[in-house]
């Protein structure tokens, strides 16, 4: 077990959140709650869950709210998961036309215990969203499946417009995060294929676990390897008092420094800040592929 390094004090100023109160919050609380649907804004107490839902834009949780996997950072229950809802795909394409979505994104609990790790499920839900509002753009925040690539293919094939998959942290924390270092390698591999497929791609990092600068350039590096498109970044806040600890608070001025040194890597746009979270401005960082899609290095004639 790797030792914890020194935790930190009481959040600062900057990480502070208004309770919702908008009209559009609870709007879409009801839509949720009458499609019998999951959010990863309440499952992982997301902080900018007020801002959001007052935009009326919301990451879907699907195939449940528990997660077969134990990860030290994460505030989503663990568990043994109930079975899937094949009406879940139907259920969240209605909540995106009642909502009037333009962009929806779409994210899920890990599921080791089914064959193909819930991978048509996700391709079923695009398809879904395509057929009953075909102006909806579909971004879509997928596991590791395991590694399975014909798992990984079904996503593909079902062309998402923005395939998402979370580094989560620098290769040399994985082991703080309960997640061995070859995980690193593989989630890398998923975001090349999705590159090679001629999908945008985009990932995401926490900060404050204990990293160093050296350590998310390298991260950066690896990323900009496989043409990774977009990046957010965000602080780490730890959910209860059994997950691991926050290490460092980042200031604003240093999330604006990791997007400077983020951006000289070849992201076409990147999100720092304090309480940045995967989806946050997600039509937005879309909006900003404007000039050709990278080429994966190595790659090019």
């Amino acid at each position: 077990m790797v030792k914890h390094d020194r935790p930190v004090g009481s959040k600062p100023r900057w990480l502070k959140t208004r309770i919702p109160s908008h009209p559009n919050y609870f709007a879409v609380l009801k839509i949720v709650r009458e499609n019998n649907l999951h959010t990863i804004c309440q499952s992982a107490r997301c902080p900018n869950i007020g801002h959001c839902w007052a935009e009326k834009t919301a990451t879907f949780l699907i195939m449940g709210d528990i997660c077969t996997r134990n990860c030290s950072f994460c505030a989503v229950a663990k568990g043994t998961p109930r079975p899937l809802n094949s009406q879940e795909p139907e259920s969240v394409a209605k909540a995106a036309r009642t909502m009037g979505l333009k962009y929806a994104v779409i994210t899920s609990v890990t599921r080791d215990d089914l064959p193909d790790g819930g991978a048509l499920h996700f391709a079923q839900t695009i398809r879904a969203i395509r057929k009953l509002t075909p102006q909806t753009k579909v971004e879509v925040l997928i596991p590791d499946f395991q590694g399975v690539i014909d798992s990984l293919k079904t996503v593909l094939e079902a062309q998402p417009d923005v395939l998402n998959h979370n580094l989560e942290v620098p290769e040399r924390i994985y082991p703080r995060i309960n997640r061995p270092p070859y995980f690193f390698k593989r989630s890398l591999e998923i975001l090349q294929s999705a590159k090679e497929a001629g999908l945008i791609t985009k990932s995401g990092l926490m900060v404050g676990l204990g990293e160093t600068e050296k350590d998310l350039v390298d991260t950066f590096e690896a990323l900009s390897k496989v043409a990774c498109d977009l990046l957010t970044i965000g602080q780490y806040l730890q959910p209860t008092k059994n997950n691991y600890p926050v290490i460092k608070y980042y200031s604003p001025r240093e999330f604006d420094y990791l997007k400077k040194l983020a951006l000289d890597f070849g992201f076409q746009a990147v999100e720092s800040g304090p309480l940045v979270r995967s989806s946050y401005h997600a039509a937005k960082m879309a909006d900003k592929i404007k000039t050709p899609k990278r080429e994966i290095e190595g790659n090019a004639p």
